[in-house]
């Protein structure tokens, strides 16, 4: 970082709202019905989400999106090798810790800038259960995490699909 200039500090290191599509593709959950939300990707690559953008900051230590979505909508139960933080900027999300083989969730309900930090390994996730969209910050603690694990077999298995799915729009 020492020979970059300010300039180009400032030319790369920020990314506006407005110059971020919504990927309504980003995860394999997202195509389903229930699961549908849109990530707009800030910070960071790698398997939470389509990745390669050049005009994503690129960042080793850590990703960061903000996610919308609408009523009714959340998503699938999965895991990270890694620390997730969901911080509530607009609206209400009900997250969820899942238990292991039996199923049996506990929820908790966040408002606008309430957090929560889920940690490795423990299945989680959320759903906008209100009458209006949530949206939502969204932190991996790693630059490029591998793909989400879902709790649900055919979503794990099917999991590199949105991988598979950013080559074939790069080739357009």
């Amino acid at each position: 970082m020492a020979d970059t200039s300010i300039e180009d500090i400032a030319k790369n290191y920020i990314r506006k709202f407005g110059e971020v599509d919504a990927d309504w593709e980003a995860f394999e959950d997202a195509k389903i019905d229930g699961f549908r939300r849109a990530q707009h990707r800030f910070i960071g690559g790698g398997g939470s989400g389509k990745h390669d953008d050049p005009n994503v900051i690129k960042v080793g230590a850590f990703t960061l999106s903000i996610m919308y979505v609408n009523p009714g909508e959340g998503n699938a139960p999965h895991t990270h090798e890694v620390e997730e933080v969901f911080f509530v900027l607009k609206g209400f999300l009900n997250v969820f810790f899942e238990e292991d083989g039996t199923g049996r969730r506990v929820y908790r309900r966040l408002g606008p800038w309430e957090c929560v930090s889920c940690p490795p390994g423990v299945i989680h996730g959320y759903i906008n259960d209100s009458l209006e969209p949530v949206y939502f910050q969204v932190m991996l603690g790693k630059g490029r995490p591998e793909s989400m694990g879902y709790a649900d077999d055919k979503l794990f298995q099917n999991r590199e699909g949105h991988l598979e799915g950013s080559a074939r729009d790069a080739q357009k």
